[in-house]
């Protein structure tokens, strides 16, 4: 017998649904602790779908909202969904494609493209087949809808409609001729819903769109000139992935193609516009197209440079000239920050853990994100990407294909548009300025002497969006300022550059003083220790700041701040300076709350500050470490309540690794004197440590392993007595498949660091299981470079401490440890290592037969080893003469003549 809703329950129901409209937040707290209830009843699921198909006459936001929750019940409990339950959804909600109402209509095709995605297209063999039959209805509701759940079933299983099916056929085969029909439609939902999805699988290089490529590409041209304003934009996107994908398929008509670019790049409507820039943008990044461009520059940049100006549209959503800086952001002025995880990376310290993007990525591949046309930089209010923004990154791109050959497109434009009595020109000139800057540096010196000063006293402009752009665009030359070959680049440029942001960083607009410090950030990390001279001005100005900056503005401070220390270093380790910075930092640290945005940017600050005071930071250590480590325990503990009772919301763990880093920093600033802290309540940290090594998530093992090797450094009696269980949650953390790359990498170069502490005595019955994962990680080709260097030099360090375990292994890693370690920067981890090499071969000389001239040349590379390392460089040469006799020379003569005498002439060879 057919399911039927029981009439009370479905009243009830109704009525629930009809009161989630409340504005009472008592009202919607009992709503969802009742839906939660009714989550558990069998057939809730039944009722859900009952009200969104059948009871037509029920207001349309009461449909939606059952649809909505069946939807998300479906989503989160699909594989406890009894057969017959999920049986029913998919017979009565296929029947009722179609809906007459929109919102309701595409609600159900939400559902259904849900439980396809998760049930796989195999298991509802009949949707596909019932969707194209639907696309030949009469009745257009009917052909929408089943078009509607096609193309998000195409989103979401593109792959699976690529595979085929028990009989053989592949969906796509037959789904993508359907579609292309449809570009012609009369209706222009359906040609832009056609045109999108079709788009989807040339994205995808889809092995079944391929045969086809040549009828889309004529189709969306028959569209190039739509009435329809989703249409166009459906054809933009769809050239912007020919290019990306299938290039070839348009440089038969490029000139054309270009031209079409051109004249959409210009339309009326910016969002079309928007999508027509994407092309250059995209067509620049292809390094074997871009040549093909350069017949059109001509056009294009114009064009690009005419993009570039704010519309009406963009300036009613900004504050443009507000004295706004006394008026308290709000809560949603604020973006959500996140912490990025820490990992070892021989590139970038020594001894210590640096920066990473998280899981997998090292800092070296991130993006510059302090460009005015990111996405992440602009005012909240107005941070989609636009036409304004998208023009100049094509510009910037397109800059840096060409250099300075795009000059004599840009100059006479540039020129006219600085000279401009609108500001709004006036502005997208220096923008422009701006974004050609990295490409086209050499072509702009001789210009510079004369814009930089132009720009400086745009500071003072009286329009906002003047002051803010002058900012960023003097930024990106602040480089020259201070390397320039200009005389005297430092005083006649460089501080008035300075002077000029610093200045400006006290503005009364908050845009303008955004813009000032994320400019004086990018100087400062460019002067480096440039910035010593200036450090007392500087930290005035922080100061002033920390009392004037709202809440949003002071997360851009913390990071002035930390770039600040990172930059001068030591040299900030003065008794002045310090009575100057610490006092408004933990004068905030103090009122932070545990949700507080702030968190994160203040944790970094505080953490660039730590190291760079180092023993300065001493009288502060106590009190920020007690709070790091009561955020971590706090927090895991919270983590674990949560794991337990789902009422319980879990914390974000952003706050765990946010503090270790910063008790890490502490570490490394006070060196050996950190034992006094760490050895508090029995040593609470280490075991809060041990539990982070082994979490869930992965950049929580990360800063785990990054300041167990500080601790490993520095606090070395107090990891032995826990050894045994350190490494036996460290050891499997070295993944062969290095799948969780930099937890490999920093449990890699903690186990070095733990070695050389420990001894042999301790460390000699974890050599051989370490070495079974080092090895292959170091001999794989396919190892990423932080990673294999920091296996061999954790390999070595081994082979130092534990000559008699690992030399015996000598010969199955030497060639590869030397050509590794030869590309390394000098410094006392590889020369560690290095001691390490040379003990071993000591104990295993024969090891080193087969990779003799490897390790010769990795000796040479050497730019000034230590005395220690010289000496034993000399001892273990001596000792392979004698030992290797007549075969001594004949080795030596397979090495080039130039490398045989330096060999002789620097190691007595």
């Amino acid at each position: 017998m057919e399911w039927q809703p029981e009439p009370e329950s479905l009243k009830q129901l109704i009525q629930l649904f009809n009161s989630t409209q409340s504005a009472d937040n008592a009202v919607q707290q009992q709503n969802n602790q009742r839906l939660e209830e009714l989550r558990r009843v069998p057939d809730f699921i039944n009722y859900l779908l009952f009200i969104l198909i059948v009871m037509k006459d029920e207001n349309s936001m009461v449909r939606a909202v059952a649809g909505l929750l069946l939807k998300n019940n479906v989503r989160q409990d699909f594989s406890n969904i009894p057969p017959h339950v999920l049986d029913y959804v998919k017979r009565k909600s296929i029947d009722a494609i179609g809906d007459p109402d929109t919102l309701v209509r595409h609600t159900l095709g939400t559902v259904i493209a849900t439980v396809v995605t998760l049930g796989k297209i195999r298991n509802w063999p009949e949707i596909l087949p019932r969707l194209m039959q639907l696309l030949d209805s009469n009745e257009y509701p009917i052909v929408e809808g089943a078009w509607d759940i096609m193309r998000k079933i195409c989103e979401e299983c593109d792959h699976e409609l690529e595979e085929p099916l028990d009989d053989g056929t592949r969906p796509l085969n037959v789904m993508i001729p359907r579609f292309l029909s449809f570009i012609s439609s009369e209706s222009p939902t359906l040609r832009e819903y056609a045109i999108s999805t079709t788009t989807l699988f040339v994205n995808q290089r889809s092995e079944c769109m391929q045969p086809m490529m040549d009828t889309f590409v004529v189709e969306i041209f028959k569209r190039a000139n739509d009435d329809n304003a989703d249409v166009l934009k459906a054809v933009c996107k769809a050239v912007v992935a020919l290019v990306e994908t299938r290039p070839d398929k348009l440089m038969p008509e490029l000139e054309n193609v270009v031209n079409y670019m051109i004249h959409t790049t210009q339309h009326t409507d910016p969002e079309i516009a928007m999508e027509a820039c994407e092309f250059w943008l995209s067509f620049c990044e292809q390094e074997e197209l871009v040549e093909s461009l350069r017949p059109f520059l001509g056009h294009v940049i114009p064009t690009l440079m005419r993009g570039m100006v704010y519309s009406d549209e963009d300036l009613s959503m900004l504050d443009n000239d507000d004295n706004n800086a006394v008026v308290p952001d709000l809560d949603q002025d604020i973006k959500p920050r996140h912490h990025r995880a820490r990992t070892h990376d021989h590139h970038q310290s020594e001894g210590g853990a640096g920066s990473s993007t998280g899981d997998g990525d090292s800092a070296e591949d991130d993006e510059d994100d302090d460009d005015y046309y990111s996405d992440e930089d602009d005012d909240d209010v107005y941070a989609e990407w636009n036409l304004r923004k998208c023009s100049a990154a094509s510009l910037d791109v397109m800059s840096t294909a060409f250099g300075d050959q795009i000059l004599e497109y840009v100059l006479p434009v540039l020129r006219e548009e600085l000279e401009s009595s609108d500001w709004r020109i006036k502005e997208a000139g220096i923008l422009a300025l701006g974004a050609i800057a990295d490409g086209c540096m050499s072509g702009m010196e001789p210009h510079l002497p004369n814009l930089l000063p132009y720009l400086i006293q745009w500071f003072k402009h009286e329009k906002a969006l003047i002051r803010s752009i002058a900012c960023w665009s003097a930024s990106r030359y602040g480089k020259w300022a201070i390397f320039g070959s200009e005389p005297n680049t430092q005083k006649v440029y460089f501080e008035p550059l300075l002077g000029g942001l610093l200045e400006t960083m006290m503005d009364n607009n908050k845009r303008v003083q955004e813009a000032a410090c994320s400019a004086f950030a990018t100087i400062e990390e460019d002067a480096g220790l440039y910035m010593v001279p200036y450090i007392q001005p500087v930290l005035e100005t922080l100061v002033r700041a920390f009392a004037l900056y709202q809440r949003k503005n002071l997360i851009i401070l913390y990071d002035a701040v930390g770039t600040l220390a990172e930059a001068v270093g030591p040299e900030l380790n003065q008794p002045q300076y310090v009575q100057m910075l610490m006092p408004p930092i933990l004068e905030r640290w103090d009122n932070l709350q545990a949700d507080d945005q702030h968190m994160f940017p203040l944790f970094e600050c505080l953490s660039a500050t730590a190291l760079a005071l180092g023993p300065g930071f001493k009288p502060y250590a106590q009190h920020i470490y007690d709070r790091s480590v009561q955020i971590v325990a706090e927090t895991l503990q919270m983590c674990q309540q949560a794991s337990q009772d789902s009422s319980i919301e879990a914390p974000n763990k952003d706050l765990v690794i946010v503090a270790l880093d910063l008790i890490s920093a502490v570490v490394q600033a006070l060196g050996d004197d950190s034992q006094s802290l760490i050895a508090q309540h029995n040593g609470i940290a280490l075991q809060l440590v041990g539990m982070c090594m082994v979490d869930s998530e992965t950049d929580v093992r990360q800063s785990a392993f990054a300041l167990l090797g500080d601790l490993a450094m520095h606090c070395s009696p107090l990891l032995l007595p826990q050894l045994e269980g350190i490494m036996q949650q460290l050891i499997p953390q070295i993944d062969l498949n290095f799948s969780h790359l930099n937890v490999c990498n920093n449990a890699t170069w903690s186990a070095g660091e733990i070695a050389l502490k420990a001894g042999e005595e301790h460390m000699k019955s974890y050599v051989n299981p370490l070495l079974e994962r080092l090895v292959p990680l170091l001999n794989n080709q396919n190892t990423p470079v932080t990673l294999v260097e920091n296996a061999a030099i954790t390999i070595g360090r081994l082979g130092l401490v534990c000559p008699s375990t690992v030399a015996p292994h000598l010969e199955a890693f030497a060639q590869r440890w030397c050509m590794v370690l030869a590309s390394v920067k000098d410094n006392e981890e590889k020369s560690s290592a290095f001691q390490g090499l040379m003990t071993m071969i000591g104990t295993n000389p024969q090891g080193i037969s087969k990779a003799f001239l490897f390790f010769c040349q990795a000796a040479l590379n050497w730019q000034t080893p230590d005395p220690v390392l010289l000496d034993m460089f000399v001892q273990t040469f001596a000792g392979l003469k004698q030992l290797a006799g007549s075969e001594w020379e004949s080795s030596l003569s397979l090495l080039d003549p130039q490398s045989r005498q330096a060999l002789k002439e620097r190691f007595n060879a």
